[in-house]
């Protein structure tokens, strides 16, 4: 009798169930605290401990009163917003010619590029300070900036990577054979085709460098603060209602920018 046959019935239903026991504790692990930071957010007491005494909202409003925590917004969506769109622009070209045409060294330009997905942020971090320091070049929103780009640039060029190898080239070629140059035929025929990749990806960079954390200690200068390092600088003193509200706003931003960014790929997916 084989080894199948003779497993019990019971023993798949049994295997199953622990998968869905094991499944459900992971999610609970995951997602828990997460929870209890949004649920502390609302608590009308400085205590920032269960049983909630009460629902306020005192604790978002003394965020907003706050204006080094307006300030660190400030910067985290200017520097979401810029190294998003630099590294839009940087994958759009890089995708391109990855996918479109043959040189010497494509295959090396194409792990240099997926470097930074290879490589831990600490590294990354260290090496580019060891690298300014090098240079004699000081920290500054500049180099947080390029820092950015550079971590957020591997998966613009995948998303849109991933869209242009399933563009056919006939397209292109159609218009070429009408007399568009290859400027005319970018404009008018890949990029309205390849939008809906270069609108998620630049969301996936945005949110990218707006929750990181571990990269940008390395890299900013005294002075500068992002949401992240805010929170990290504010939890050194002690865990204040005001954290949990910010953490709260942190949790709905990063949540919200990639299903914007979905439900317009997929508007501009039907619209095409």
């Amino acid at each position: 009798m084989s080894t199948a046959a003779a497993r019990k019935p019971g023993e798949g239903r049994l295997g199953w169930a622990l998968l869905r026991i094991c499944s459900i504790a992971v999610y609970v692990f995951m997602f828990a605290p997460i929870v209890v930071v949004i649920l502390l957010a609302f608590n009308s007491s400085r205590s920032g401990a269960f049983p909630m005494e009460g629902f306020s909202l005192q604790w978002f409003g003394k965020l907003f009163a706050n204006q080094s925590i307006v300030d660190a917004f400030k910067t985290s969506l200017i520097l979401a917003a810029t190294s998003g769109a630099l590294a839009t622009i940087i994958g759009v070209m890089a995708a391109l010619a990855l996918v479109r045409y043959s040189f010497t060294g494509k295959e090396g330009i194409q792990t240099f590029l997926s470097l930074p997905l290879l490589m831990p942020e600490v590294v990354m971090g260290v090496a580019l300070l060891m690298f300014l320091k090098f240079l004699s070049m000081p920290r500054s929103f500049a180099v947080l900036l390029l820092g950015h780009t550079v971590l957020s640039l591997p998966y613009v060029v995948l998303v849109v990577q991933a869209r242009l190898v399933g563009l056919r080239a006939s397209y292109e070629e159609a218009a070429w054979s009408l007399g568009a140059n290859r400027i005319q035929t970018f404009f008018e025929v890949t990029l309205p085709l390849i939008s809906p990749a270069i609108v998620g990806g630049f969301l996936f960079a945005a949110t990218l460098s707006f929750d990181n954390i571990t990269a940008t200690l390395f890299w900013k200068k005294p002075g500068i603060e992002t949401v992240p390092t805010k929170i990290f600088a504010m939890l050194r003193t002690s865990i204040s209602p005001e954290i949990n509200a910010l953490g709260a706003v942190m949790i709905v931003i990063t949540i919200l920018l990639p299903l914007i960014g979905g439900y317009m790929v997929r508007r501009f997916a039907k619209a095409r």
